[in-house]
């Protein structure tokens, strides 16, 4: 089925229980040129993520029947890879693996502020996209497009913070890039909590770009932070 483009709006599909809560978003989202779709619970919202299809998914953590994360969980068994965010209270290592594991391509932290949120939202449906479509070094290409990886042979889907971790890593080959440097270009103007949130996106992202016990790439650099080099 086709995205329902809206006047070419994209559509943004909230699941928030919170009534006033999801009209601020919606109202955010419906001024900076997105057409918001709100369901206040899981069932409803699987039903308009199915007809929808839409181009963004922005689902709260504390849903009423089901937990945001087991609900996006059962959104990426049903094949679906656009874009999920997920709302969320809290901001702990273990917040942040359950949000990775359960398929969300990113998170943003309660209370709710506006800029940031669209920002966001901004980088996933909004891409700045060079002129070029492929990085490559040794054996791993990323396509820009598609936002996928690519070794020996297989191809190797991303979330969206892995894909621009990965992408920084690649534009940046061989040299030492520093915790503050990697926070600063990967989350940038949001990030909030403790730096270990590079370990453990950078331990998913060799999982995925070493699953067939391929030579490892992401090198760490004990006390500076990572580079990406073959030995």
């Amino acid at each position: 089925m086709q995205s329902p483009t809206f006047d070419r709006n994209p559509c943004v599909l909230l699941v928030e229980t919170d009534e006033t809560l999801a009209e601020k978003l919606s109202l955010d989202l419906r001024e900076a040129g997105y057409h918001p779709v709100v369901a206040t619970d899981a069932k409803s919202g699987w039903h308009q993520a199915c007809e929808l299809q839409p181009a963004m998914m922005v689902i709260d953590r504390a849903l009423a029947g089901e937990s945001g994360l087991s609900f996006c969980t059962r959104i990426r068994q049903a094949g679906s890879r656009v874009p999920v965010l997920l709302l969320m209270a809290r901001d702990t290592v273990e917040d942040r693996v359950a949000c990775l594991e359960a398929g969300a391509d990113d998170y943003f932290l309660k209370p709710y502020r506006t800029e940031p949120f669209l920002q966001m939202v901004r980088l996933y449906l909004e891409p700045d996209v060079g002129a070029m479509e492929q990085l490559r070094f040794g054996d791993l290409a990323l396509d820009l497009t598609t936002r996928r990886a690519m070794r020996g042979g297989r191809v190797i889907d991303l979330t969206m913070k892995e894909f621009e971790l990965l992408k920084y890593l690649m534009t940046h080959p061989r040299e030492v890039l520093t915790r503050e440097q990697i926070l600063e270009n990967v989350w940038g103007y949001d990030f909030m909590g403790e730096s270990n949130v590079i370990e453990v996106y950078i331990r998913y992202l060799r999982i995925k770009i070493e699953d067939e016990g391929e030579k490892r790439l992401i090198q760490t650099v004990r006390g500076v932070g990572y580079v990406l080099r073959e030995s």
